[in-house]
């Protein structure tokens, strides 16, 4: 009586890490008798595994080679596993002490459950991003109305006109605009993010170097420079340059290019930054938020704080300039200096904050969205002692969703007519998603969710719209594949 003896596995490791570029991943095949197995994802994470049975062991064999033949063509290329490392991570620490300022008139709390980072107020939600992973939306009066769970902690939330973006320790930027978070781009493994901000589709990067690299809307490196000095805290967009605040001070570089245009010294490291339309604010070490005129770099006033200055804002016609420091206060400074108050929060250091409407919304160490009133009546009654009630707002059971890679599929038929018709094309080693319905013009850059990209197949797109630039379009609704 013989006994099968089944073969050692075959295992091969490939790697794609551009030097210049977003890409740092793997993928990895294992051919164990007619078993294949797929194993693939971001260098230095377990990733998403797939196994077949193929017909024999020779069909897993010749499929396999026919996998590890394509992936070459792209770029990838053999390597040894845990040579190279998942991208470090730098989460902001500090030891928040109570303010021994008079209580801010609270209207709202929502506590998310770990310290909170990234915050982004629109007309009807607000937004709120954790260390956990966690982001909610809220009404303005404070009911939560959403719930979703990426795979690390959140950095920073950041608007793209109606879009909205979340970029996490993980090294990816997740698109929040749909029922279900996609990825919309990926930095380099070498790249620990400190600050992200966008702008028509271009992406701003600052890390924890003093680096500042800038990626287009399909993902793709287009520059990258290195300040001299460390911990780029701040990083801003608009339609024609990049503002990068680290250790040294602020300048500005030319979004096409790079270019640096000014520098501007500030007293003490950059903690963080604001834009309005015609300046820059910076909040730094030393307990000032520098007021910098986006066109040559020129101070335009000063705001003087009692601590470390971790976040500041502004109302959009820069009447009033806020701060918050590490003592658990938050500060208004009138355009020319003057401090109009001091308020503490009652829910910890503000990480990051927004002005909105009379409102003032803060993200704290203790993992809090607040909603302070900041009226001049409400401010006056709380410098005399009264407060309005606080509602405290609990998010319930609300659903928690996760990012997702599945597309839903639909036959031909269903699908003729309902949308825009797409293709991925393989150029180089990238893959780019190209329009194919009769009438769209070749000049508009579209951006399609990576997961698209990466698929390989052909979809329908159920709507694309048009951002507030006119240039720039982005894939929405749902994405289907032709059968």
């Amino acid at each position: 009586m013989s006994a099968t003896v089944s073969a050692d596995p075959q295992v091969t490791y490939l790697e794609l890490s551009e030097d210049q570029g977003s890409a740092h991943k793997f993928y990895e095949v294992t051919v164990k008798d007619a078993e294949l197995t797929i194993r693939y994802g971001r260098i230095g994470e377990p990733g998403t595994t797939k196994t077949t049975v193929c017909p024999s062991a020779e069909k897993a064999a010749a499929t396999a080679a026919k996998k590890i033949g394509e992936k070459v063509r792209k770029g990838y290329a053999p390597a040894v596993q845990g040579a190279r490392q998942r991208r470090s991570v730098t989460r902001r620490q500090i030891t928040s002490t109570r303010s021994t300022a008079r209580q801010a008139p609270m209207l709202w709390r929502f506590r998310s459950g770990s310290p909170a980072f990234g915050v982004y107020v629109g007309e009807e939600h607000a937004w709120v991003g954790n260390e956990s992973g966690d982001v909610y939306t809220l009404t303005m009066d404070g009911r939560v109305t959403g719930r979703f769970g990426l795979p690390d902690g959140v950095k920073c939330i950041v608007a793209d006109d109606w879009w909205i973006y979340a970029g996490c320790d993980d090294g990816k930027v997740y698109d929040l605009g749909g029922k279900v978070p996609r990825v919309a781009y990926e930095i380099a493994q070498d790249v620990d993010i400190y600050w992200l901000d966008i702008h028509d589709g271009v992406l701003g990067v600052a890390d924890a170097n003093g680096g500042l690299t800038t990626v287009d809307h399909e993902d793709e490196f287009q520059w990258r420079r290195n300040a001299q000095g460390s911990s780029g805290w701040m990083v801003r967009c608009d339609a024609d340059s990049v503002y990068h605040g680290w250790s040294a001070g602020v300048a500005r570089y030319a979004k096409r290019g790079g270019d640096q245009q000014w520098h501007t010294r500030t007293k003490g490291a950059v903690l963080f930054g604001w834009q309005e339309k015609d300046e820059v604010f910076a909040g730094t070490t030393q307990g000032w938020v520098h007021r910098l005129r986006k066109a040559d770099g020129v101070e335009v006033a000063a705001y003087k704080c009692d601590a470390s200055v971790f976040s500041c804002a502004a109302s959009p016609d820069g009447e009033y300039v806020f701060a918050g420091d590490n003592h658990s206060s938050v500060y208004c400074f009138a355009a020319d200096g003057t401090r109009l108050w001091k308020l503490g929060t009652g829910c910890g250091s503000a990480y990051s904050m927004q002005y909105r409407d009379g409102r003032l919304y803060v993200v704290t160490t203790d993992g809090s969205l607040a909603c302070l009133d900041a009226t001049p009546g409400a401010v006056q009654a709380a410098e005399q002692g009264t407060l309005p009630a606080t509602a405290e707002v609990t998010g319930g059971s609300i659903e928690r969703v996760v990012p997702s890679a599945v597309l839903e599929t639909v036959s031909v038929t269903a699908a003729v007519g309902s949308g825009v018709e797409v293709e991925c094309v393989a150029d180089g080693s990238r893959l780019r998603v190209r329009v194919v319905s009769p009438g769209f013009d070749p000049s508009w850059r579209v951006q399609f969710p990576k997961d698209v990209r990466v698929a390989g197949a052909r979809y329908l797109v159920a709507e694309v719209r048009e951002s507030g630039s006119g240039g720039f379009y982005r894939a929405r609704g749902e994405i289907k594949r032709l059968l």
